[in-house]
């Protein structure tokens, strides 16, 4: 696990796409991971600017969105697949096809779930996959307890998560209780994973799951075990971390043949 701490989300959303964009030009047809919520948004943006003035192209590219609300209606703003189009996929030349959600309104939801969980084996596996994490250090949805070795499935949301979300509805009431999201066993499959956290109200998680045990009250501590994750955060979600300072040596004085 690398660790980079950064001054803001300007300067972590330019290293991220750094990274997305150098996969892009060496693997054009790229799989690439897709989360919601804040913190991915300005990796987004930048992937966007980067199309528009520099012509990175995504039209050989797929995309797999991490997690998706159950019972929602088609076209809700704020279920995932219209997230991902609004802020993302509708703004670069991604085709239309190539970009995958998990099926929150299927009438047989294990069978949706195994039936995406095939379609990223197809595809070779998901090369990058951006995560975000919640402040009880879920990534996806994946919940405090859940199984190290899960799939794509239907999760049941903490209340904690439903009051973080509700600010994305109008109200804590519209907020689903159900979910489907990537496994931690599917996430841990990704070749290469770069989370973003930021903010003071990040900082617990971030210290639990960089340096604390390796558990499932923390699902994001799983990462401790990927051969290929990085970690971006700004100054105030690195204030609780006791190697802090080795952090920022270790990044200032990489060598920059390693990359990220």
């Amino acid at each position: 696990m690398e660790v980079v701490i950064l001054p803001g989300t300007r300067q972590i959303a330019g290293l991220a796409a750094d990274a997305i964009e150098a996969l892009l030009r060496r693997k054009p047809n790229a799989v690439l991971g897709l989360a919601t919520g804040s913190s991915p948004l300005p990796i987004y943006d930048e992937l966007v600017r980067r199309h528009a003035e520099r012509g990175l192209d995504f039209s050989q590219a797929h995309g797999f969105a991490l997690d998706e609300y159950v019972g929602l209606p088609p076209g809700h703003p704020e279920s995932y697949r219209e997230v991902i189009r609004r802020e993302f996929t509708n703004r670069i030349n991604i085709q239309p096809e190539n970009v995958h959600c998990p099926d929150g309104s299927a009438e047989d939801i294990p069978a949706a779930c195994q039936a995406y969980e095939d379609a990223m084996t197809e595809l070779g596996g998901v090369d990058l996959q951006i995560l975000g994490v919640g402040t009880d250090g879920h990534i996806g949805f994946n919940e405090p307890g859940s199984s190290f070795t899960s799939r794509t499935r239907i999760k049941s949301l903490i209340e904690q998560t439903r009051k973080d979300n509700a600010r994305f509805f109008k109200g804590l009431s519209e907020v689903p209780h159900h979910v489907v999201t990537q496994g931690l066993g599917t996430i841990m499959d990704a070749r290469h994973v770069i989370l973003v956290a930021t903010g003071a109200q990040k900082a617990q998680a971030v210290r639990d799951f960089v340096e604390g045990p390796v558990a499932a009250i923390c699902a994001a501590s799983i990462l401790q075990f990927h051969p290929h994750a990085t970690i971006l955060i700004d100054e105030a979600a690195a204030s609780s971390l006791k190697l802090a300072d080795y952090y920022r040596h270790t990044f200032d004085n990489k060598p920059k043949w390693q990359g990220l």
